[in-house]
Formats: structure tokens, sequence, C-alpha cells
């Protein structure tokens, strides 16, 4: 973290870029259903495996035929995500760590609802690439209304022939609501969904924990393979302190931002479930 300003004796800590990084990590789905990766760099390679070498049954004592891996690479740069609350000069120069934690959170919400809003939204500009973009991921047609969870068994199993393993599903919170008001069979009131004991209220399928995000357009369901969705993040995360631009007022703009990206080297592994109506 880079702390800018010539008086924020409230702010100064080493340690308070995480109350920039760390809400953002807790609040967003992104860093929720993916593998967190972090760069010191401006821009991120991934290599992507094309063809594997060639390997066979070989006679004892025969010349073995040599051949190489192909290999593509995936480049990324980082987009900057900003959030800007304006407090009182008395409440950034509180030392008590709860009030920065209130800065903190207020700056993370913003950051996370943007990093979450271009995950699942193409929104263009300098936003990074997220899953309505995504070039070749698997999808799986249901129906107006769910009966049954077979339209998820089909993405586990698209996936699974991609290479990846579905560890989440996001959703909308109406979309959630009408899977868990599914019952076991006619007549029943027991869920068709199972609770997830470790966490309260969580509510899964096929074992994998349903996540609700506003920014999941209606009807679309993800089914998220975590191993194969990494969120690259830059390392300079920044918390800058202005007492200058609301002087009249007696008050501190406090602005933290965030670099990330979104890779996902396997498009396949990931299933995008939509309903008929959608």
């Amino acid at each position: 973290m880079t702390l800018l300003s010539a008086d924020a004796s409230g702010l100064t800590p080493a340690d308070y870029g995480g109350i920039v990084t760390k809400p953002v990590e807790a609040l967003s789905v992104a860093y929720l259903t993916g593998t967190k990766v972090m760069t010191n760099a401006r821009s991120y390679r991934i290599p992507i495996l094309v063809s594997d070498v060639a390997v066979g049954a070989v006679a004892e004592g025969a010349e073995i035929t040599p051949s190489d891996a192909d290999f593509d690479e995936l480049e990324l740069i980082p987009a900057k995500f900003a959030g800007l609350t304006i407090a009182s000069r008395e409440l950034v120069d509180d030392s008590n760590p709860s009030a920065a934690d209130q800065l903190g959170k207020s700056i993370a919400r913003q950051i996370a609802n943007s990093v979450d809003n271009a995950l699942f939204n193409t929104l263009g500009g300098a936003n990074p690439a997220g899953f309505s973009a995504l070039a070749g991921i698997s999808t799986v047609a249901a129906p107006v209304a769910y009966s049954n969870l077979d339209p998820f068994e089909e993405a586990v199993s698209k996936s699974e022939a991609n290479g990846g393993r579905i560890t989440a599903w996001v959703t909308g919170a109406a979309t959630a609501l009408e899977i868990a008001k599914l019952k076991d069979q006619t007549d029943s009131n027991r869920a068709l969904l199972n609770q997830d004991l470790t966490a309260d209220g969580r509510r899964t399928i096929l074992g994998r924990p349903i996540v609700v995000s506003p920014y999941v357009p209606a009807d679309i369901v993800y089914g998220i393979s975590k191993d194969d969705f990494l969120v690259v993040t830059r390392e300079d995360t920044r918390l800058d302190v202005d007492r200058s631009a609301y002087f009249s007022s007696d008050r501190i703009g406090v602005r933290g931002t965030m670099r990330v990206a979104f890779a996902m080297p396997v498009a396949g592994a990931h299933v995008r479930i939509t309903n008929a109506s959608a």
C-alpha cells in the first residue's frame, strides 16, 4: 500500500492496505469463487497448453520419437477499480481501528460491486472481460421453470468433459429462490436442495454452494470451476488521503484503488445455465 498525505495521522500504519484488499476479497463474488493470483508486473501472462507431448508404446531399445508440446499465451493487464469516500476530519483523525474499518468497508463495497458487475456483464471500456463475454464457455439450456436438478447434473458433466470441476454456482436472488423452493417429491414439504452444515443458511446444489450476486442477469446460473478461474490482482493497492479538495467543509477524501483482471484459460470448464425464457 502507498499512502499519500501531508497530514493523515489517523491512517498511517503500514498494514492499512488491508482495509481495502481484505474487505474486497470478503465481499466480492470473484474472490469467493475464483483463485487469487498476485502480480507485481503491469501485465500477467498465462501459458496455455494447446497440444500435449506425443506419448506411445515403444519397443525395448527402439528410438523414441521426439515431439514438442505446443503452448499459447494469455496476456492480461489488470484494470483499475477505484472507490472514493468523503469523511469528516474528526473521523479520519480518529486512531481507533473501528473508524478506519468503516472507511475501508465503504471503499471496499464500491470496488467489490464494480468488480462483480464486470465479471458477469459486458461493460466495455476499461473493464476487464468476464464470464458474459467468455468465448467457448459450456452452455446448458434449462426449462422456463425448474422442476428438478437435471440442468445442473448436465452442467457438472460438461465441465468435467473439459477438465473442470464446478465448485460453486452463482446466480441472482430470484433464481436462487426459485431453485430453493423445489421439493423432493410431489406433496412434500422437504426441500430438494441440501443445506451446507458448515455455513449457516447456505444452500448447495449437488454438494456445491449457491452464491447469490445481484449482478448475474435474470434466469442465468453460472457453474464456476475455481481452479480454472484466476482473479489476477496487482499488488500496488493504494489508499490515498487528501485534505485539500474538501477544505471548505472540513472533510477529507479517502480513495482506495485495486487493479484486477479475470482469466479463464479453459473456458469450457465453466458453464452458463440459461432458462428458456431468458
